[in-house]
This record gives structure tokens, C-alpha cells and sequence, in this order.
């Protein structure tokens, strides 16, 4: 059964809308234009063209390696098979750090190549300045705070984060400053559950979680965990709403015992 689409276009507005009618908010990741188009048909509210796509499609280790060209290309082939849904592309490591007019470049190239609505950075107080750069451009930013996989050399873990008072008063901070600059949302990423109530009960922006709890304001999943396509990762967060893994490997041992075995194609195959 497809969701009822209660707006034609998804906008901040209408994400900030949806907060303060207690209305939770569907985020997915997606990379290319059919996934896409199967998403938002479906009524995802927000995607995320994520630099998960280091991994997932690339098949890095990490979500460093990925570049500011190729996020564009995902972003772009996402973009196109967008009819409703909000479209935010994260920056990827190396094109906002440090450097506010670096960070402003990398964000209109994004929106003026790819057609998408927002991005996303990585980080509070450190990375204001970019944030307030591309802001003054009038550039939807959409932040994330408490795991941030960019910055995995420096936690050496995917733990859980801000388990500590002190890490815990550092991210509400943050997440206040986020909120003054002008940010249009948070992501949570892996902090507890308790935490991310409180700043979701705090702040007036919608606040989105993946692995913060049930108490915010939406979810986001990485679109291959949630279909089951990725076997390896198993956070207790994740829930798996198909096994496609097995799926797609039946199909094609299917289709290549077939082809083997000289069953397909058929006559009626042929023409």
C-alpha cells in the first residue's frame, strides 16, 4: 500500500511543519535514478544522497575517499527521479573543513550541477563558519552531530557516541548553535536515546535519528541495510525490511542455470 501524500513537493518548511504537528519524517538514502524513483513514488519524505556511497557503491572502507564530482553524479541521477521528495546531498570529507569559501564552492556546485535541494555537514562549533557561508548564500543546511563517519580516524571506533556528561553537554551545544546559525535540521547519528529526546524536545528544527531512538522527529536508514542487500552490517539499530540479498542471488543462480542448461531463452523468447 503506497503512503498518502499529503504535499506535492517537500520543502524545509513543510519538514518543520510536520515537526510541530508531531508528524515523524521518512529520510532513506539513494545514489542513483531508479532507486530513486521507487523511493519517492513510495513517499519518502527526505533523501539523502549520502557519501555512504563510498561504501555501499563503491565499496570503500571508510566514507573518506569519496569525491565532490562523484557526490554531484549520485546527486544529479537522484535528482532525476525526483518528483516529491527533499533532496540533500552530504559534502564530502576535505570539501568544507577549515576553509568557509572552499565550503561555499563545494555547496554551490551541488546545487547549481545537481539540481538538489540541501546539503549536509558533518560537525558543530568547529565548521560554523562554513555553515554560516553557505548559509548566506541561501543554501538549505541540514546538520549532523554525535557519530560522524568523517571523522573516523580521529574516534577509532563506530561506537556509540556522547555516552560521557561531558561529550553529551558538547553535542547539546552544538546542536543549539546548529539551530541559532540556521540550520533546517539534525541528523543524530549513534547517541543515546535519552540525549536525543532531550534535544529534539529543545530545539524547533526537526531532528532525525539512525540510531538516537524513537523520541525524534524521523528516521534515516542507508536504503541497501534496510532491503537486506548488505549482509555484513548488523547494528542494532537497523531493521531489515527485506532479505533481498538472498533474493537477488536465487535470481541469478536461477538465470544461469538457464542459460546453462539451455532453458532460456525460449522460442516464445525469441524472435
Amino acid at each position: 500500500m503506497s503512503v498518502q501524500k499529503a504535499v506535492k513537493i517537500v520543502t524545509t518548511h513543510q519538514l518543520h511543519t510536520m515537526k510541530e504537528r508531531g508528524e515523524k519524517i521518512s529520510m532513506l538514502t539513494a545514489y542513483d535514478f531508479s532507486m530513486a524513483t521507487l523511493l519517492d513514488a513510495a513517499g519518502t519524505d527526505v533523501l539523502l544522497v549520502g557519501d555512504s556511497a563510498s561504501n555501499v557503491m563503491a565499496g570503500h572502507e571508510t566514507t573518506l575517499p569519496i569525491t565532490l564530482d562523484q557526490m554531484i553524479y549520485h546527486a544529479s541521477s537522484v535528482v532525476r527521479g525526483v518528483k516529491r521528495a527533499f533532496v540533500v546531498v552530504d559534502l564530502p570529507f576535505g570539501s568544507y573543513q577549515g576553509n568557509s569559501s572552499e565550503a561555499l564552492r563545494s555547496a554551490i556546485r551541488i546545487m547549481k550541477e545537481s539540481g538538489a535541494h540541501g546539503v549536509k555537514l558533518e560537525g558543530g562549533f568547529e565548521i560554523k563558519d562554513s555553515i554560516t557561508r553557505i548559509l548566506s548564500a541561501g543554501v538549505p543546511v541540514m546538520g549532523h552531530l554525535g557519530l560522524t563517519p568523517q571523522s573516523i580516524y580521529k574516534f577509532g571506533t563506530y561506537s556509540v557516541r556522547a555516552k560521557e556528561e561531558a561529550e553529551a553537554e558538547k553535542l547539546l551545544e552544538d546542536a543549539r548553535l546548529l539551530q541559532e546559525l540556521g540550520c533546517f535540521a539534525i541528523v543524530l547519528e549513534k547517541i543515546p536515546s535519552s540525549l536525543a529526546k532531550r534535544v529534539a524536545a529543545e530545539l524547533h528544527i526537526p531532528i532525525i535519528g539512525i540510531g538516537a531512538g524513537p523520541h525524534v522527529d524521523g528516521q534515516v536508514l542507508v536504503i541497501h541495510d534496510l532491503l537486506g542487500i548488505t549482509k555484513e552490517f548488523k547494528p542494532r539499530f537497523l531493521r531489515r525490511y527485506a532479505e533481498l540479498h538472498e533474493t537477488i542471488t536465487n535470481a541469478v543462480e536461477n538465470y544461469i542455470q538457464d542459460v546453462k542448461s539451455l532453458n532460456f531463452p525460449t522460442e516464445e523468447e525469441a524472435y
